[in-house]
């Protein structure tokens, strides 16, 4: 007899149709799995077997052949493991054939018939909708995950008794159900706050300025001087998460198996800060099954990097591609995959090796030579793709001494959320969240200057000697000082503050 169940598996991170077909046929006991399944997938025989017997049903001894289609792709993961176990059930008449139609499977089981959370139960649910299929059934982990696609009914299941409990009949379950409305509205708490922040009145706007426009920045500037503690304030004043980017983000996170939020959605924009040893895979992404990388993991929020020169060269260079495309692409002779990749840059760094070359109080220990070699660990290209440039100086005695009196988190994040705001009425037709993400055709269109405007922009190309891809950094961080102010257009005041940020490189790379 055959059953025919329908499943999935990832590529990147996206889902796409896996059918498992099981047949029994009359004959000495053995199963076969056929489909280019890989170790995992073969070793679900046992599991499966062990699993049925230890929720006693039946297991059909017989001549079983297992089939997973298409089967030129290779079939990776024990997430096989339940509608290979439906199948046998549905073929050996253990569960009803026609409870399978419409219907997705994918869980991993353990040997006394738990199911175990599987990664990817978005995506999957996604690809149900868009083939049609009305309901799933998964690990009652993921059930929430699953069930933020509402047109598709998402079962949550304890084990394989569950499981056929339910394709005798669905209504003896509801469906797992996640409240978008509130999920979103939830502010997240935080453990700091700018307010703890001492002086440095510029980084503070520029950490403004970067937040409300998505904008990439590097700050330099000796040891202790508050480099790390703004970057790790900055999530306090990035603004709340649309649905679509909560999506997006929250199916990097499952199909790297490190989704850990309750009610199956992300709404905290990632903050991502590998250490300057990570390898080039785990930051960029890669292995023998390519998985996502800091850079994608950081999808829709901030990737941090301290001490930036410290940094393997090959890390550096290749953020190139993800800064200037949003994506990185993943080729190996087994399989390939894409993933998103479009976050904020914030980086941090040292002058030179001691940390106080230019500094008004202590002398820099380093020879000209080492400071060059230092600097030059980062290249021009990779500081073309960073939008603002921002000194971080040493406090003083009093600033160190005194209280601190900048303003909080909340009333920074107040004023990014009016800017952001403008950004997604802006864009609400086009494939972008904010300023930095404009493409040259949202640049001529938003970002338009007036003749004096013009005439003040060739003036500091003329001066800086800014490249193409600088002067377009220029002016989207220009569009969103203007968002900030809550002006229409772009004036001359917002084209000078914005090119200030684009002084440091030539202070102390181009030396």
């Amino acid at each position: 007899m055959l059953a025919i169940v329908q499943s999935a598996a990832l590529q990147g991170i996206d889902a796409y149709l896996v059918t498992v077909e099981v047949d029994i046929q009359p004959g000495a006991p053995q199963i076969t799995i056929v489909g280019l399944p890989d170790a995992a997938v073969q070793e679900s025989r046992e599991r499966v077997k062990t699993a049925i017997q230890n929720v006693e049903l039946s297991y059909p001894w017989k001549r079983l052949t297992i089939n997973l289609a298409p089967a030129d792709v290779r079939k990776e993961g024990p997430s096989f493991d339940l509608p290979i176990a439906v199948g046998l059930l549905a073929a050996s008449s253990q569960a009803p054939l026609e409870s399978l139609e419409g219907c997705l499977f994918s869980g991993e089981l353990s040997l006394d018939g738990t199911l175990r959370p599987i990664n990817g139960a978005l995506s999957m649910a996604l690809m149900a909708k868009e083939m049609g299929f009305r309901r799933m059934i998964v690990p009652k982990e993921n059930a929430e995950e699953a069930a933020v696609v509402r047109e598709v009914s998402a079962y949550g299941a304890g084990d394989l008794r569950d499981v056929v409990r339910i394709l005798h009949d669905f209504s003896s379950e509801s469906p797992a159900y996640a409240d978008l409305d509130a999920i979103l509205s939830k502010l997240p708490e935080y453990p700091v706050d700018f307010d703890e922040l001492k002086g440095q009145p510029e980084a503070r706007r520029a950490a403004e300025i970067a937040a409300a426009g998505g904008h990439n920045m590097l700050m330099i500037g000796p040891p202790g001087s508050g480099k790390t503690m703004i970057a790790r304030r900055m999530p306090t004043i990035l603004p709340s998460m649309t649905l679509e980017e909560a999506l997006e983000t929250t199916r990097i996170y499952s199909a790297g198996g490190v989704l850990k939020a309750k009610g199956g959605l992300m709404t905290d924009r990632p903050f991502r800060s590998p250490h300057h040893t990570t390898s080039y895979a785990a930051v960029i992404g890669g292995g023998a099954s390519p998985r996502p990388g800091e850079v994608s993991l950081a999808h829709n929020g901030a990737l941090f990097l301290d001490e930036l020169p410290e940094f393997k060269r090959d890390v550096l260079e290749a953020l190139r591609q993800p800064l200037e495309d949003g994506l990185v692409s993943i080729a190996r002779v087994q399989a390939s995959a894409t993933y998103p990749a479009r976050f904020m840059l914030l980086a941090a760094m040292n002058p030179c090796p001691c940390g106080y070359y230019g500094d008004a109080r202590k002398a820099c220990s380093c020879s000209p030579f080492t400071i060059r070699k230092y600097l030059q660990r980062i290249s021009g290209p990779l500081l073309d793709r960073i939008d603002i440039h921002i000194e971080v100086p040493r406090l003083n005695e009093d600033h160190l001494l005194g209280q601190a009196t900048g303003e909080g988190s909340e009333a920074i994040r107040d004023r990014v959320e009016r800017a952001r705001a403008l950004q997604l009425e802006r864009f609400k037709n086009e494939n972008a969240f904010c300023n930095a993400q404009m493409n040259g055709r949202m640049l001529r269109a938003h970002c338009q200057l007036d003749a004096e405007s013009r005439d003040q922009l060739k003036d500091l190309t003329r001066a800086m000697g800014f490249s193409a891809r600088a002067l377009d950094r220029l002016l989207k961080v220009a569009r969103t000082i203007a968002d900030l102010s809550g002006d229409p257009g772009i004036r001359i005041e917002h084209l000078m503050e914005s090119a200030q940020y684009r002084t440091l490189d030539r202070k102390y790379f181009l030396e």
